[in-house]
């Protein structure tokens, strides 16, 4: 397995990977992946390789740190996937490791996502509000809003972390009532 940056001819197998491992969540995925990608033209967007096919992908796109002192730009880990029968298999890790080794070399300072903090533990990521940050909804389980503290953190770095307006637009914010529609 080989990890690289994605490229323009890797587009239509990045969707098709997130279709298959969102499921009936996929086609959202996907949409949210364009607008990201039309929004930070600057985001680290990484692929997994195995025999000339992609098989993971991972994206990383600038937010904002509200601290006191001033605003801090972070970069937050949205959205991870591995095709179906590579997953539990290392391809999400190593994407995700990868990644945020390259982005602590260019000094950021603080990587946040939501998601499993039995999985992403693993990886560097802590619960967030235990560390003095802010949910930006309270529709995210406290335990999912998770932070990797890179070596440019410094510890006045806390408060509320914002989302770039994509994620807004795009309704990929915290867990939606599906029995309320």
């Amino acid at each position: 397995m080989r990890v690289r940056d994605e490229l323009a001819t890797d587009r239509d197998a990045v969707h098709e990977l997130h279709r298959l491992a969102f499921g009936d969540h996929g086609e959202m995925v996907v949409e949210l992946v364009r607008a990201l990608r039309d929004d930070d033209p600057e985001a680290l967007s990484l692929v997994a390789e195995s025999e000339d096919e992609v098989i993971g992908h991972v994206l990383f796109t600038r937010s904002l740190l509200d601290a006191p002192r001033r605003l801090v730009q972070v970069q937050v880990l949205s959205p991870l996937a591995v095709t179906p029968q590579r997953q539990r298999r290392g391809v999400g890790g190593t994407l995700v490791r990868h990644g945020l080794r390259l982005l602590d070399e260019r000094g950021v300072p603080a990587v946040f996502l939501e998601g499993d903090p039995r999985y992403y533990a693993r990886l560097g990521f802590a619960a967030a509000e235990e560390l003095g940050f802010r949910r930006p909804s309270l529709r995210i389980p406290a335990p999912a809003f998770q932070v990797a503290r890179l070596s440019g953190y410094e510890p006045w770095m806390t408060g509320t972390f914002v989302y770039s307006a994509t994620f807004w637009d795009q309704d990929c914010v915290g867990l939606r009532d599906t029995d309320s529609d």
